[in-house]
């Protein structure tokens, strides 16, 4: 099977279109690390992202006939910009099925290629139905984003030029994965080179398609799929890149959000160049890899996939970063409230650089705050200073990692209000178009009053709410119900701790 793609690959069709991309040697991570760190730059091909390669391959592949009637394709971006330069270099017709919440950077992008554009749906899988749908009927050449050989064979042409860069084999690639066809074309060609070279696929924690698939010995659907890291937002793996994964993928890695925009940063760091989520995926994972195996002075190479990004993501890029750096810890602290007791309790924190402390009068006893700390060292610091909290006796929670009070209750602090009964919290997603927050409320507000209500605009493709909702017990089952119906994704946040110290 890899000798069958290395020749594939070898003689695919891309530099009409693409360019072969830098290796460039990343000093900053390589000395951070202790390792050889190398990024492949697929961020600066003309479309800004990788997918141009295999979307060309196949293209230009097609016969006459099939050219004639045209190409459609789904995609959520990167793709549809691949497919729609390929067509217009080849003077082809080209149709394009994108969810409507794909980041307005991409939709532009791909119109001034000259494609034609339907947005529908909500995901990637929305839009592939639709385009399968038009295919059928119209008998224009489906391109498939990552389930085709001749797709494959052209992503992995990114294999072939790292070997060609290097001077020495590396030890390990780490490749960013969704649908799989990047990661099934760069470990086909590596393993024929030579087997030894380790082949690490990274994914978001929220979707997981690949990493479930190789873990159950078949392709797994998701329920459903996380947004941030959009580029990969896939709820089941492609059927022909799982069959190469099975036999040429070592292992998966699951990187969270925060890790995410560590490595966003990371990447400008080193390059002075801002890749998308998705597009920073390899070298989430190859910090964790790194901090997990705890190797030293390896050849490491990790594939910069993309910087497809909306500006004003950046912000909540920013946010995050130093979360994910193990730079920042938040607490949630319970201080009596007693004169001098602030005082105390930064001593107590000592020289470090609180980033936010946020506060409330809660009761004639006791305040709770919540506070941001700048570390140094990381895990080790955080854990040290928790000790040092509880042995001091406050009572103390870390939020470091809870989602809610990071997205919403750091900016809600003091929102407390006596005297609301039955009240329950929910968090939510919905898609961040024109209207889809008036038809939140509208629909949320037809049944049971409304307590407590937070939306933040993140740049992002799904809009964010929490809100408290005042149910009598005998109507649980029918909110239940009614949560089950919604059609969006939510979670219940009535027994999170941050709710009941500084909402409730």
């Amino acid at each position: 099977m890899t000798e069958k793609y290395k020749n594939m690959i070898d003689q695919a069709s891309v530099y009409d279109v693409a360019v072969k991309t830098p290796l460039e040697k990343a000093e900053g991570l390589s000395k951070r690390l202790n390792n050889n760190v190398w990024i492949k730059r697929e961020d600066l091909q003309p479309v800004y992202s990788f997918k141009l390669r295999g979307a060309y391959n196949k293209i230009s592949q097609l016969s006459s006939e099939e050219k004639d009637k045209g190409v459609i394709t789904a995609s959520a971006g990167n793709h549809a910009q691949g497919v729609a330069l390929a067509a217009s270099r080849l003077g082809l017709k080209a149709l394009i099925f994108m969810p409507k919440t794909t980041p307005d950077i991409k939709v532009s992008s791909v119109r001034r290629l000259g494609a034609e554009i339907e947005l529908v749906g909500n995901a990637y899988d929305d839009a592939y139905d639709h385009a399968i749908e038009r295919a059928n009927s119209t008998g224009m050449t489906l391109v498939h984003p990552y389930d085709d050989p001749a797709v494959i064979a052209g992503q992995g042409t990114i294999a072939k030029e790292i070997i060609e860069d290097l001077s020495e084999l590396p030890n390990t690639v780490f490749v960013p994965v969704g649908g799989g066809g990047l990661i099934a074309g760069v470990s086909a060609y590596l393993k024929s080179i030579d087997p030894s070279i380790r082949i690490v696929g990274v994914e978001p924690d929220d979707a997981p398609c690949m990493y479930e698939a190789l873990k159950a010995g078949e392709r797994v659907v998701l329920d459903q799929v996380g947004i941030f890291a959009d580029g990969v937002a896939v709820k089941q793996v492609g059927k022909e890149p799982f069959r190469i994964a099975q036999t040429c993928v070592d292992e998966m890695i699951l990187v969270s959000t925060d890790e995410i925009c560590a490595a966003i940063k990371d990447i400008f760091d080193d390059t002075r160049s801002i890749t998308e989520p998705a597009g920073a995926l390899a070298v989430a994972g190859m910090k964790k890899y790194v901090e997990e195996k705890n190797i030293k002075d390896q050849l490491l190479v990790a594939i910069d996939s993309g910087a497809n990004i909306n500006f004003d993501r950046l912000r909540h890029v920013a946010e995050r970063a130093e979360l994910g750096e193990h730079r920042e810890a938040l607490f949630a602290v319970t201080i009596p409230e007693e004169i001098g007791s602030f005082k105390k309790f930064c001593e107590l924190i000592g020289l470090r650089g609180m980033t936010e402390f946020n506060y409330r009068y809660a009761d004639e006893k006791k305040a709770h705050i919540f506070v941001g700390v700048q570390l140094q060292n990381g895990l080790i610091e955080k854990n040290e200073l928790l000790e040092s909290l509880r042995n001091d006796n406050y009572p103390v929670e870390d939020m470091t990692d809870n989602e809610m009070a990071k997205i919403h209750v750091r900016y809600m602090v003091g929102g407390r209000s006596n005297g609301v009964k039955n009240e329950r919290l929910f968090r939510f997603e919905f898609p961040e178009r024109p209207g889809a927050l008036l038809r939140f409320l509208n629909y949320m507000g037809e049944r049971w009053n409304i307590s407590l209500f937070h939306y933040r605009n993140h740049g992002a493709a799904y809009g964010r709410v929490l809100a408290g909702i005042q149910v009598p017990k005998e109507d649980n089952e029918k909110l239940d119900d009614f949560l089950q119906n919604l059609g969006y994704t939510w979670w219940d946040e009535t027994n999170n701790p941050a709710y009941s110290m500084f909402l409730s």
